[in-house]
Order: structure tokens, then sequence, then C-alpha cells
């Protein structure tokens, strides 16, 4: 029986429709690069100190000195103040800090009045809006994973949604989502309701990139698949992470910052008329009049003129048989080398993420100017997506994605030895760390995708992709302990990343492989060498040859 693919050949790979939904789909993605990393600016922590207001009975030279200085750095402190009743008695005396009174043995105390925030950079964050320092600064990181955490409800139950409600209503409803919380953020009047709705946006926002990727690959051919899940999505994905310092630069509050980034959002409304439904979903669902009505469409488009007869009865039904059979996640541990592959594909999707979100929100961090360094956080993706491409195409999954893993380990572990005034050469290490983990985080995505069979294929991408999240849940408090040791989150990211490199190499290889159909075909671990069942391979004449495991 032919599948889907070889029933629709006759449309070609290349034509206006599928060009219009390869750039429309990855054009839908662009809100995302907004989104998913819009903390970096919302929730910016700029430099403060203690109020001291001006109601309190201080001199001009005892004001100045109302701040303790930092022992290891001579910093006026965050957090602390002298005792501002006993600077009022000493002013009224009329003594002279440092002359008549020795300024470093005066009792300390809380910031009672609040802060003052420097506005060189921010006009207003979430940080100043809600005084989210000091005892108060885990609050700062907690939206960021709160988002992720939605990311992860997200990725459960997107797929599930898309496969019962179908991928275009799913995609329209969760960018809905996206935009439409986004928006009620702007008027939130507290801490927990701001974190609240991050919770929510963040579940929309990977539902929509998961509905429109399984989309795009669901419509368009063979060969357009793979540019699709590297060139298209994730370079208009990092479109959209160029332009959120831009828009942070010119719109410093971070209520209309993030009004402006909702907007767009609006922009892909139309897009309902013009983006179909999967046929093969539809297929799935015995709605195969709505399939072959917009395959018509597409050819009509092309300019193409269908068979008479797409689809014959027999294989519709066998179509839908096919991908109505049902499997569970324990499939996934059900023998020993895929549970392996499992607990692998986990831990490097889990590092990989640590490593990808961790670099990226850290950029306000980074010496020099935050909107430079995370445009060039941002710009750094495209050529990572780019190398990711021809490394797939031509190179071992492995060792492609064990490279770039090490690459992107030791650049971080080198940083600690940059000495303070090479800030220059610590930005450089910090974006080639970058590259090497954008690199592996693409290609992980098709690599983890030809690991598992077809039967179990979907839940192995979205368990590892689970795992993802979970990583990044974890990564703003990488950046977190940044406050504490400014080499500490590199060290401990570059460690992660060279390990998970080392793993990496266990796995089996797939370049050049078909695709496995069942668990029983799957490529079997086994230190660094790899067995399988009985495959089909060519022999020099192109006839057909069963391969012993001897043989692979």
């Amino acid at each position: 029986m032919r599948d889907l693919d070889e029933a629709t050949s006759f449309l070609g790979e290349w034509g206006p429709f599928q060009k219009t939904i390869f750039f429309l789909l990855s054009a839908s993605i662009i809100p995302n690069g907004f989104t998913g990393l819009s903390a970096v600016f919302l929730a910016a922590i700029p430099e403060h100190r203690c109020l001291v207001p001006s109601t309190a009975n201080l001199s001009e030279a005892w004001r100045n000195v109302s701040i303790p200085r930092q022992l290891e750095d001579g910093a006026e402190s965050k957090c602390r103040r002298y005792k501002l009743d006993i600077l009022s008695n000493y002013s009224a005396q009329g003594l002279i800090p440092g002359l008549d009174v020795e300024v470093g043995g005066i009792e300390q105390e809380k910031c009672l009045d609040g802060w003052v925030y420097s506005k060189d950079l921010y006009q207003s964050t979430i940080v100043t809006e809600w005084n989210l320092v000091c005892e108060n600064d885990w609050k700062a990181p907690f939206p960021t994973s709160l988002f992720f955490v939605g990311v992860l409800i997200g990725s459960f139950i997107s797929g599930q949604m898309s496969d019962r409600f179908g991928r275009k209503k799913v995609l329209f409803a969760t960018m809905a989502v996206q935009t439409g919380f986004s928006l009620i953020q702007v008027f939130s009047t507290s801490w927990e309701m701001f974190t609240v709705l991050f919770l929510i946006v963040g579940m929309g926002q990977i539902s929509n990139y998961v509905a429109a990727f399984i989309l795009g690959a669901e419509i368009l051919g063979k060969s357009v698949r793979i540019i699709f899940s590297t060139l298209g999505v994730c370079i208009f994905y990092a479109i959209g992470y160029m332009l959120l310092p831009l828009f942070a630069y010119f719109i410093r509050d971070w209520r209309m910052l993030l009004v402006a980034l909702t907007v767009p959002g609006l922009f892909c409304i139309p897009l309902w008329w013009v983006i179909p439904e999967s046929p093969r979903w539809l297929i799935s669902q015995g709605r195969f009049e709505e399939a072959e009505t917009i395959i018509r469409k597409a050819a009509k488009k092309n300019g193409i003129t269908p068979p008479d007869i797409i689809f014959n009865i027999t294989e519709l039904q066998d179509l839908k048989d096919q991908s109505n059979k049902a499997h569970t996640f324990f499939d996934l541990i059900k023998t020993r080398n895929i549970c392996i592959i499992t607990f692998l594909s986990i831990l490097v999707w889990m590092i990989i993420s640590v490593g990808y979100f961790g670099l990226s929100l850290n950029t306000p961090n980074l010496h020099g100017d935050p909107y430079v360094n995370c445009f060039l956080s941002a710009i750094i993706e495209v050529p990572a997506y780019v190398i990711a491409w021809l490394l797939l195409r031509n190179f071992p999954r492995r060792y492609a994605t064990s490279s770039t893993l090490f690459l992107g380990g030791v650049v971080l572990l080198f940083i600690q030895l940059v000495p303070e005034e090479l800030h220059i050469l610590s930005i450089v290490l910090v974006m080639l760390g970058k590259f090497g983990v954008t690199a592996a985080f693409a290609m992980v995505y098709v690599y983890t995708a030809e690991l598992y069979p077809t039967v179990v294929r979907n839940m192995g991408v979205g368990a590892s992709s689970m795992a993802s999240r979970l990583g990044s849940i974890l990564s703003p408090y990488f950046v977190y302990l940044g406050a504490y040791d400014q080499y500490l989150p590199f060290i401990l990211m570059g460690s992660l990343t060279v390990l998970v490199g080392i793993f990496t190499l266990f796995l089996p290889e797939t370049h050049g492989r078909p695709l496995p159909d069942t668990i029983e075909d799957m490529l079997r671990v086994k230190r660094f060498k790899y067995q399988a069942g009985r495959r089909l391979s060519r022999e020099d004449n192109g006839n057909p040859k069963i391969l012993s495991n001897t043989e692979l």
C-alpha cells in the first residue's frame, strides 16, 4: 500500500503551495522568540541601594556615608544601610563622619524605606515595580521558572490536544492564549498575578510552537521537512529573538515593552484563512473528503492537474488504522535497549536546555551593554542552525552532536581563566558556547526522532522535550548563582555540557540508515558498537538484501 507521501507525490516538493506553508508557519514562530526570552528585560535587575528618605534629619556629609561599603569590591551595599536614628543623632551633634566618628562601627539595618534604582538602563522592570531584591531576590527568577513550568505542561498536553482537535485549531487557539494572556499581564497589579499569568503564557507559547512544527512536518514533503525543522522554524524563532533587544532598547518601561512584544501576535489572525488543516490528521479521523479537498486545492495552487482518484478506499482505511494504533509511554521502557536510549535522550535534552536558556537569560550579567549582548546571543543562533543543517546532511549524528556539545562546554569552562580586563574575550567565549549548545539543540530534535521507531516516535520526542522543559525550569536559578560567584554558572553549565557530550557517544548512529518502524527494528546500544535486527539494504545491483547483525 502507498503511504501519504507517495500518494501525493504528484504535488511536487517545492511548489507555491509548499512555499506558502513553509514561510507562513515559520513566520508564526516569530512571536515565540519575543515571549520565550522576554524575561531578560522584563525581569532585569538594575543597580540599586537602600533608600535614605528626604525626611531623615541628616547633614550632607552623613547622608553621603549612610550606605555601607562591601569589603570584597568596595561598592555600596545593595541591601543594608547604617541605622538612620544613630546617624541623625550624630548629625544633630555636629559630629563629622570619619573624623569624629568611625563610620564602619555603626550598627546597620535593612532597607526599611525601600530602594533607589538606577535608571541608566531600565526605566522600570518587574523587579523595580515590586522590589524583588535582597531577601526577595529569589522572586526575580521565579516567574521565568514558572513560565517554563507552563511550557512543560503545554508540552505534555499539546500533542494530545492536536491529536484530538486538529493541528490547525490548536495552533490558532494557543496563539490566542499566548497573545491574550500577555496583554492581560500588562495590567498585573502584583508579582503573584504576573507570575500566574506568565505560567499560562508559557503553556500557549510551546503549544503553538509544537502545533506549527507538526503541521508543517505533516504537510510538507520529505525533502523539505528537515529544512523546515532547522532553517525554517529555528531561524524564524531566532529572528524574533533578535528583535527582542531592539524593542527593549527603545522601550525601557516593562509594561509598554510587553505591549509592543505582544501586538505582533495579532498579525497571525489572517493566517487562519490561508493555512489548511493537516491532511494526515483528517485521514486519521476518517474525514477523507476534507483531506482530498485540501490536496486538490494544493494541486491547483501549484498549477498541477491531480489524478481523478488520489486514494482508493482500501488505502484510506489502512492509513486511518495505522494512525490509530495505540501505544503508551511504557513502550519507551519496554526493553533494555529502548530504556537506555530513553534515559540518555532525556539526560541530553535536559542538560542542553539548561545550557541554552541559562546562557540566553544570563546576557544582562555579562560585561558591556545588555542590549548588544542579547542581540549577539540571538544572532549567533543563525549560523548555529545553518551549521546544524549541514552537519545533519553530511556527518554521523552522534559525532556531530557530541562535537558541538564539547565545543560549547569546553569554551564555557575556559571563561574562568580569562583575566578580568579582557571583557571582550569573555563575551566571545560565551557566544561561542551558545553557538555550540544551539547547534546541538537543533540537531537533537532530528537525531531523537531517528532513534525511536515509528510506533512510539512522537512519544519518544515528546518525553525528551518534556525533559528539556525541566532543564529550562532550572536554568534561571543557574543564572541566579552568578550573584554569589560570577563564574559558577559557566562552570556548572560547561561541566554538564561536556558530560552529556560524552554520553551522546553511547547512542546508536542513525545517519544513512532507514528509520525503524518497530521496537525490534531499533539500533541497539552496546558500548560504542551497535547492533540491529533484520534490516533492508541494497546490493550494488539495486536488489534488496537482508543484513545480519554482524554485517551491520
